[in-house]
């Protein structure tokens, strides 16, 4: 697949959408390669199956116009910011050797966010160890570092450092939840249990959090990400 311009990594299938699809059809738009790297694969979400949301995740991926998708099958819940699950993330950067690395939440409702976050920063940093051997397909792997990495907000509000207006990336991104047909709310009938992402009001937040952020920028609709360094511009004229 070669070289990617942005690597996505969600602690599961549909964070990604959440967060930042819009973001990332935007930045698909604009002709660069947008690539997602789920760690697991939801199998301890109340509805469905690991199967059906890999399918899920296809559909998704395809309506988004993804470069590449790949997941790692890390154990859901039980997310460690280790070795054992730093490592399959360090040949994965290395292997697309992104510019931008968008992450999870630091903070959020679901504990594995805020666990990926700090666990995909620290190996996008290790990643730049040429010390640290890692190999793809039996062939040594060159130290890669991102040149920027910032963290989608997820349920939890969080005061953004920067806001992407995506308004005219809504209905993609919309579609692309709409993908996850086994978690988010469907007005038809299910006999799975609800739960916190398929009621209805979590839909309706979803939609209040991207128009109070596209409000603050004099957008429709708007995605937050924060940083954790200072964001510098070249002039003045680059701020909106």
């Amino acid at each position: 697949m070669g070289k990617l311009d942005i690597l996505v990594v969600a602690a599961h299938p549909d964070d990604a959408e959440l967060g930042c699809g819009g973001t990332i059809a935007k930045q698909i738009s604009l002709g660069y390669k947008v690539g997602v790297l789920d760690l697991t694969r939801g199998e301890l979400g109340t509805r469905g199956t690991p199967e059906i949301r890999d399918k899920e995740a296809s559909a998704s991926a395809k309506i988004m116009k993804l470069t590449v998708r790949e997941n790692l099958g890390l154990p859901d819940g039980y997310l460690k910011n280790d070795r054992d699950h730093q490592q399959p993330i360090i040949q994965v950067i290395r292997k697309y050797q992104p510019d931008i690395i968008l992450a999870n939440a630091i903070a959020d409702r679901h504990p594995d966010h805020g666990k990926a976050a700090n666990l995909v920063y620290d190996a996008s940093f290790l990643s730049g160890l040429s010390k640290i051997e890692t190999k793809n397909e039996g062939k040594h792997q060159a130290a890669w570092r991102p040149k920027s990495f910032y963290h989608y907000i997820q349920s939890q509000w969080l005061r953004p450092n920067f806001i992407v207006d995506v308004s005219d990336f809504w209905e993609i991104k919309m579609q692309a939840i709409n993908a996850y047909k086994s978690q988010v709310y469907s007005p038809e009938k299910s006999d799975e249990p609800e739960t916190y992402i398929s009621s209805k009001s979590f839909m309706e937040m979803v939609e209040a959090r991207a128009k109070d952020f596209g409000d603050a920028i004099g957008a429709r609709y708007g995605e937050g990400f924060t940083s954790r360094r200072f964001l510098g511009i070249n002039n003045l004229f680059d701020i909106r």
